[in-house]
């Protein structure tokens, strides 16, 4: 609460006048001239008051009563400006202390009780700072109505309550009287919209509870706006506490849709069921399963939810996404960018100077590797591209297997899998196009074939779990590349699903001692993304001794990373619930309990911006140690998972990070843009690209490989032509460098990944939810870029897949009732933060009218431009359901 503007403390002026009208010229004159210096009504006012005051000290109750009466009338019907103090305040200052010293003396009465009043509202000037006069006055004195004292005297209390409040609680004193102020006070701000400062005393006097009987139609929206944007600012377990209110504000409103935002913002699945039980309403039950499969959790429909077995079945494909596919496709085909495209459509190799494009027509298996990775990138989800599906009974014979084998061993298998992502979300077609694989006898095209498969299925679920019966047998196959691709597959296909079967088919695997090192390390990602955030007590023991059955040479391995990554993504958001599992760590080896350390900690405080955390986690950067310490690298991204929460942590992140670049170890430097690209995913900001496009010329090769793929995944699917125009001149800078332009290719594939339709921020309904599996899928990626050489260059290139898990088309389709697209007019253009304002402000500026589907850009808001329907959601991203207005009238 904002200090008091007029009391004496704040103000510094003298005590005995604040605003002299005409300045003296000779200081010496000045106090005889005072009094002269008023104009005559001011004058006679103030002779009034001197009078008034000296009647209430009369020993005739009856003269004291009509001069008290006499004064309040005075100050009550006063008005002042917001710079100055109302008139009989100000004459009254002097008498402040008279007055109160008689109260001292008067016995109690209805008229001591008066005075009482009166002095309460002239300590709101006059008392000293702390003293909390005006509250112990107000406390004394009549029951009357507070509001009729004015604004700045309520706040003024308010601001005073929550000072008592605090005392009494230390001292363990009643606060029975407090509270019915307070009551008062609320009731007094909600009713003149000043919703914030009602929310605010109530979070000071731990009561918010009271906040639900005094919302109403007409400011519940504001009030819960407040409380959930407060919520990111507050120490937990507050944080929680305030959205639980917000939760049953929206319930008592049948704001449905809020409602269960806030129940998937705190992860409460008893609270998503209440919504869709308390819900009668079937179309709204259809747009929740959209929420719900847009923050991709499994989410099992009942009887009591869905009574009707067909409605059931009707809502429960909506929530395993089975639609998906389709949905993008119609947005496709609107913006007209069904055409395939191919890795050189992406080069734009023409645009360079000669001695670029001249490396580039070699075909060396390196940069036939990017052109798989760019193509699957580029043409995910749209079913078609110029490499892989190509019918077979073209001129070439059958190109798709040409295709195949231009890639070397490990290379095959990306190259496989790479059919899955551009058939991404398409399961049926999926299947049938990869099945030819299968019957191949290179292990390595199988092992794609299966991660192929994982792919086509992620995010879609299946009653009939295809990916599960095909899967299941490769696990235990001899060949590890096989078991890669199968256990790959599986943790891509089930992410979040917390699925028993898998467990009990994967978790053998991880105490097998005899099972290599890599396909250890990838059963353990699979089961982290499997049971993400669920703190599944059987699979985080199965990873412990996992690591601690490991030997030291093992420990040194860098896929050795994945182990405890694992662990973290089992704890992912989850905060305190990690504290178990992180004691355990301090007993593993040395080699790996730091790293494992900042790990688990970073995953478990992932999104939810808690300040300390960062804190800490900075000061494991600002150590300088020996060189090979793994652990500086998982605490720098750390930091960037921490703070990806809400928009003003960020922009600090990114100020920390520049200093870490500035005075930080070569291993820190390293994580740091991998950190801002998760900090700016698909959001490029400008200031951010600057950064990445001077660290992608660094001296450390290792730095400039980590920008360049950084570049990429803050301009992933925006077709950013700045970005990609760096990009191009990267190409030409590096190109006898086959690593780096390895690089420069994924970033160009990213920047245009799904033409430009897609998004990797895991952040969704205005940034409001983090979808869990999408976070674990990039962070898994991230983990694997610190250390570029060993895995992305080396033979695990394929955790460049993990990237599916996040990729959401970043669209707005309307449906009608029936759920087929429907083309209305909206309103697109920069979300602005309305929180606290009054009235109806505009929710986005500078807008462009387009009609759906339409693309969203990072920070972009949608809005309706017809009155004709209503939208069930009530924040337009995605699908959404549009029923027609009742009382709109043609012409209107």
């Amino acid at each position: 609460m904002a200090p008091d503007p007029n009391s004496a403390s704040g103000s510094g002026t003298s005590k005995e006048d604040t605003s002299v009208k005409v300045p003296s010229k000779d200081p010496k004159k000045k106090d005889e001239k005072k009094d002269e210096d008023l104009s005559d009504e001011d004058l006679a006012l103030k002779l009034q008051l001197e009078l008034y005051v000296e009647r209430v000290q009369d020993p005739d109750p009856r003269l004291q009563k009509v001069a008290l009466e006499s004064m309040r009338q005075e100050i009550r019907t006063s008005t002042s400006s917001m710079t100055s103090v109302p008139k009989p305040l100000k004459f009254l200052r002097p008498h402040y202390g008279i007055l109160k010293a008689y109260y001292e003396t008067m016995a109690d009465s209805d008229l001591k009780k008066y005075l009482a009043d009166i002095l309460s509202v002239l300590a709101l000037t006059m008392s000293a700072e702390g003293e909390r006069e005006s509250l112990k006055y107000r406390l004394l004195g009549l029951e009357g109505d507070i509001g009729s004292w004015g604004h700045e005297y309520v706040r003024n209390l308010a601001g005073e309550c929550a000072q008592e409040y605090a005392k009494r609680q230390s001292e363990e004193t009643s606060i029975e009287d407090l509270m019915e102020l307070v009551t008062q006070i609320v009731a007094f701000h909600m009713k003149h919209n000043a919703e914030p400062e009602a929310v605010d005393l109530l979070m000071e006097v731990e009561d918010l509870d009271l906040l639900i009987d005094h919302v109403d139609k007409t400011n519940f929206k504001r009030t819960c706006l407040y409380l959930t944007s407060a919520a990111r600012y507050l120490p937990g377990p507050d944080d929680m506490l305030v959205l639980d209110i917000a939760y049953m504000i929206y319930l008592k409103y049948e704001e449905y849709s809020n409602a269960l935002q806030i129940a998937l913002f705190l992860d409460n699945m008893q609270y998503v069921r209440q919504v869709f039980t308390v819900c009668d309403d079937l179309l709204r039950k259809k747009q929740f399963c959209y929420i719900v499969a847009r923050h991709g959790i499994t989410f099992e429909l009942d009887d009591e939810m869905a009574a009707d077995d067909e409605d059931r079945e009707a809502l429960q494909e909506i929530i395993n996404n089975t639609k998906s596919s389709e949905g993008y496709l119609t947005l496709a085909r609107d913006i007209e960018v069904m055409e395939p495209k191919s890795p050189e459509d992406i080069y734009k190799a023409h645009l360079l100077d000669g001695r670029a494009s001249a490396g580039a027509s070699v075909d060396s298996a390196r940069q036939n590797l990017a052109a798989t990775f760019v193509n699957a990138f580029v043409n995910a989800g749209f079913g078609q591209d110029k490499l892989m599906t190509v019918p077979s009974d073209s001129l070439s014979g059958g190109s798709s297997g040409n295709w195949l084998f231009k890639n070397k061993e490990h290379g095959k298998a990306s190259a496989a899998a790479s059919l899955g992502m551009i058939l991404l979300w398409d399961v049926d077609s999926g299947l049938a196009q990869i099945d030819k694989y299968f019957h191949s006898n290179d292990n390595h095209v199988i092992a794609g074939a299966l991660l192929g498969v994982g792919i086509v299925n992620c995010g879609i679920k299946n009653d009939c779990d295809p990916a599960l019966a095909l899967l299941a047998d490769y696990i235990d196959k001899e060949d590890s590349s096989i078991r890669i691709g199968a256990i790959m597959g599986l943790g891509i296909a089930y992410a979040g699903s917390q699925n028993e079967q898998i467990r009990s088919k994967l978790s053998p695997i991880l105490n097998d001692a005899k099972a290599p090192l890599d396909v250890v390390a990838f059963t353990a990602i699979s089961l982290g993304l499997i049971y993400v955030g669920s703190c599944n007590e059987e699979v985080a023991q199965a990873i412990i001794f996992a690591l601690m059955d490991r030997s030291e040479l093992e420990l040194q391995e860098p896929l050795t990373r994945f182990l405890p990554l694992g662990l973290g993504l089992l704890y992912l958001g989850k905060q305190e619930s990690v504290e178990a599992t992180a004691e355990v760590s301090k007993t593993f080896n040395e080699k790996i309990r730091k790293c494992c350390d900042m790990t688990l900690l970073s995953c478990a405080y992932a999104g939810t911006g808690n300040v300390l955390k960062v804190q800490n986690l900075l000061g494991h950067c600002a150590q300088h140690l020996e060189k090979g310490e793994t652990h500086q690298g998982p605490a720098v991204l750390g930091i960037a998972m921490v703070a990806m929460a809400e928009e003003l942590g960020l922009e600090m992140a990114i100020r920390s990070l520049e200093h870490l670049l500035q005075y930080g170890e070569q291993n820190i430097r390293r994580a740091v843009p991998v950190a801002l690209g998760l900090l700016c995913i698909s959001n490029p900001k400008v200031n951010v690209m600057d950064t990445l496009s001077r660290l992608s010329h660094d001296a450390d090769s290792e730095v400039a490989m980590a920008a360049v793929i950084s570049l990429g995944l803050i301009g992933a699917g925006t077709n950013n032509a700045r970005i990609a125009g760096m990009l191009r001149n990267l190409s030409s800078y590096y190109y006898k460098d086959a690593s780096l332009l390895f690089c420069v290719r994924i970033a160009q594939g990213l920047v245009h990944l799904g033409k430009g339709l897609l998004t990797l921020n895991p952040y969704h309904s205005d940034r409001f939810l983090l979808s869990p599996t999408a976070l674990a899928g990039l962070v898994t990626m991230l983990h694997a870029c610190l250390d570029m050489k060993a895995i992305i260059l080396g033979k695990y290139h394929y955790v460049l897949y993990f990237l599916v898990l996040a990729m959401q088309p970043r669209m707005l389709l309307t449906v009608d009732e029936n759920l087929k697209p429907l083309s209305v007019p909206v309103r697109v253009g920069q979300a602005v933060d309305v929180v606290g304002q009054a009235g109806r402000p505009k929710t986005i500026t500078g807008f462009q009218t387009h009609s759906t589907p339409v693309l969203l850009a990072a920070g972009d808001r949608a809005e309706l431009a017809t009155e004709k329907y209503i939208p069930l959601s009530p924040i337009l991203e995605g699908f959404v359901i549009l029923k027609e207005n009742p009382e709109y009238r043609e012409g209107h």
